[in-house]
């Protein structure tokens, strides 16, 4: 009986932030998965698992979260005053689709790391020790990340004392600042950090009700809008959204709604096949919770608490680019982040997820009755986890 041969392909495998996904170097990826397009997305999809309808991911590198389901794909930039091109692919996980269309925050802690280790940065550009400065072009959202990589000996340093909330052990700290986040959006909302103009909207909701709403393009698009409103308390837990599949379809409804009022779709149908962005979160002002580690969180050590879904699920703890669009929301007096956080412009703030807490800052400044924001900063970890090869059958592509 003929059979088909397995291909390997040069792969890495790491963990950025709270998330873990499969990096490539464009030149390693098949010829024909150089360019985009459906060979690159089968490649894609079955290195990582996908469709999947058992939800496992068994057959494949992902671990059946939204989490866990993502590719990178980095290449030398030819872009002046930057290092390297950064392609970010969320990998649907029941469904056959990639989604391009945004970024991921967590995983851009490991590009800077990947970079330096896989020859896409300017040796000359490298410390022996010290800070390496890795400047990332996201060509998702045609972006600017700066990448603050650790370096000790001449090689990435991985280890260290810095912890993350939502990672079990800690690692070497990465700070990331994301230069002008306000994302150029798509459709009429596009090239604008409020779509609708207005820092809180009533967000109509056929068949589930009229919601207080901002929604914002920093990071990643995202649709705010407030815990008591929806019946929640924001100290919830993964498993009190995602054991509740009322409150998904009702979330995931109002996400759709609110792309759509952002002008990133032009038919709520369309939302089922662009599950990466936008985002949904529902924030509430700091109160005592535990974190799903069994750590106590005080309220007086937070500044509001926010939980965001991501591919239809509650998110573990809270996704890098979501992060942004927190910090530039509240440090926008009028917003429903800034209203949560006590109503006042924060240039940096703490906030309560289910893993723990994180902090996060943004710089912004009203001209001309514009807001602006030049940078959201915070800080991440990266490690590799495992490099080598990747091994898909020839005929997936």
């Amino acid at each position: 009986m003929d059979h088909v041969r397995q291909i390997k392909v040069p792969a890495t495998y790491l963990r950025g932030g709270t998330s873990k996904g499969v990096f490539f170097r464009l030149q390693d990826l098949p010829a024909r998965c150089q360019q985009p397009g459906e060979a690159r997305d089968k490649f894609l999809l079955r290195v990582i698992g996908s469709p999947d309808p058992y939800g496992k991911q068994i057959d494949g590198m992902g671990g059946a979260t939204s989490s866990t389901s993502k590719t990178v794909i980095l290449s030398k930039s030819a872009r002046a005053e930057h290092d390297v091109d950064y392609l970010f692919g969320q990998v649907s996980i029941d469904t056959g689709f990639v989604d391009w269309s945004g970024n991921c925050g967590n995983l851009s802690a490991a590009v800077g790391a990947f970079a330096i280790s896989n020859g896409l940065v300017d040796p000359a550009r490298i410390p022996h020790h010290g800070i390496c400065t890795v400047r990332i072009w996201q060509a998702n959202i045609s972006k600017t990340i700066i990448g603050h990589v650790p370096m000790s000996n001449g090689e990435v340093q991985e280890t260290g004392d810095f912890e993350l909330d939502g990672v079990t052990f800690p690692a070497a700290e990465i700070q990331l600042e994301f230069i002008d986040p306000a994302d150029e959006g798509e459709g009429d909302g596009g090239g604008t950090m409020f779509p609708t103009g207005n820092l809180i909207d009533d967000l109509e909701v056929p068949g589930v009700g009229t919601f207080r709403a901002t929604l914002i393009n920093a990071g990643i698009p995202t649709v705010f809008v407030v815990a008591k409103d929806l019946g929640y308390t924001g100290t919830e837990l993964q498993d009190a959204i995602n054991s509740d599949s009322a409150a998904l379809a009702k979330f995931e409804t109002i996400r759709a709604y609110g792309a759509l009022r952002m002008g990133l779709i032009k038919d709520v149908a369309e939302a089922s096949k662009r599950q990466h962005t936008p985002k949904i979160a529902f924030v509430a002002p700091p109160a005592d919770y535990l974190a799903s580690s069994g750590k106590a969180v005080p309220a007086g050590e937070i500044d509001l608490l926010v939980r965001a879904l991501s591919m239809g699920k509650l998110h573990h703890a809270m996704m890098g680019t979501a992060a942004v669009a927190i910090g530039t929301a509240a440090a926008i007096p009028g917003t429903l982040v800034s209203e949560a956080a006590g109503g006042e412009a924060h240039s940096q703030v703490r906030f309560g997820h289910p893993s723990g807490t994180l902090r996060v800052g943004a710089q912004a400044s009203h001209h001309d009755g514009a807001w602006t924001v030049t940078k959201a900063i915070m800080s991440r970890s990266a490690r590799v986890l495992m490099e080598g090869y990747v091994r898909v059958p020839g005929d997936a592509f």
